[in-house]
């Protein structure tokens, strides 16, 4: 297997400052129950220790070794590690070529929060080092914007796919879902179309559907294939890309749509549509003029 992580895994990340060692952290801003880290070693980076939350995280170049209930382990680029609350391990690079993760620490109680809906407690993975590529995905898409806080919305939707990701491993059956809460579902598609341009919090779905924010997470993936927070930015991005077609500039479209700023509507535009605000603009504004005189009704009002 190489020994490199494909360079889309990359995308949107801080790149660490090494110092002359080769060696360097980089934390992101800490959401309750939850740490996110990225880091880059060469030799043994920890003496052995424990802590009190799980350890996810994914290998991205060269080696990851760790001594973990009483042997020796080994994770590749592209591989998952779950370290359970309070089992002593170590860590380092397996090779001369030195190492670079990143790593994900959730609290239990999150998980549990989660899980006890299906009358299950906490998922034990025997093995430590696990080949799942959608595992995997679920979590680089939490360790993406380490400069970036982490969105409710988004953290609803990412505990729950990682206690079933986890669950799954652990041979837990998880309740099945039932019949699909249609009408709830709708309320918060309904509620996040109306509150698009804003920041919307769990406590505000909960509130207009009546279910807890993990249900409420995996019956709106089945009703409408997505995430509570994926839809409402993808409403977001519709709205700046109307916005940047009729000539609105794009740092106004991402105050406007409710993006941070505008590198952080680049980034997830790209991400969605293949380019640029800047590449769409330039491409709507040149194909303006043939558009107008092919659909002249477009400029009396027609719809």
């Amino acid at each position: 297997m190489s020994q490199d992580l494909h360079p889309q895994a990359f995308e949107g990340l801080e790149r660490l400052c090494a110092g002359p060692s080769g060696n360097a952290i980089l934390a992101a801003p800490a959401f309750p129950g939850i740490e996110r880290i990225e880091a880059q070693f060469s030799g043994n980076a920890f003496e052995p220790h424990r802590h009190d939350t799980y350890a996810l995280g994914v290998t991205l170049k060269g080696v990851q070794t760790f001594r973990y209930r009483g042997e020796r382990r080994f994770s590749l680029p592209g591989q998952v590690i779950v370290l359970h609350p309070d089992e002593e391990h170590d860590g380092g690079a397996g090779t001369e070529d030195g190492l670079h993760y990143r790593m994900l620490y959730l609290e239990p109680s999150l998980l549990l929060e989660c899980l006890e809906a299906d009358g299950v407690g906490l998922p034990f993975i025997g093995e430590p080092v696990i080949g799942d590529p959608a595992l995997a995905g679920v979590l680089l898409a939490a360790l993406g914007e380490l400069d970036r806080e982490l969105d409710e919305l988004f953290v609803d939707d990412f505990v729950s796919r990682v206690a079933g990701g986890l669950s799954r491993h652990a041979q837990m059956p998880r309740r099945p879902l039932g019949a699909v809460a249609w009408r709830q579902a709708r309320a918060a598609r309904d509620y996040l179309e109306a509150h698009a341009t804003r920041a919307v919090c769990s406590g505000e779905l909960e509130a207009v559907t009546g279910l807890d924010r993990f249900a409420l997470s995996r019956h709106f993936r089945v009703a409408f294939a997505t995430s509570p927070h994926r839809y409402l930015l993808m409403r977001r991005l519709q709205r700046a890309r109307a916005m940047i077609g009729a000539g609105e500039g794009i740092s106004d479209a991402a105050a406007a749509t409710g993006f941070a700023d505008q590198s952080h509507l680049n980034r997830h535009f790209k991400k969605a549509y293949g380019m640029t605000p800047g590449q769409w603009a330039t491409l709507a504004h040149k194909s303006a003029p043939r558009f107008m005189r092919d659909f002249p009704q477009v400029r009396t009002g027609w719809r």
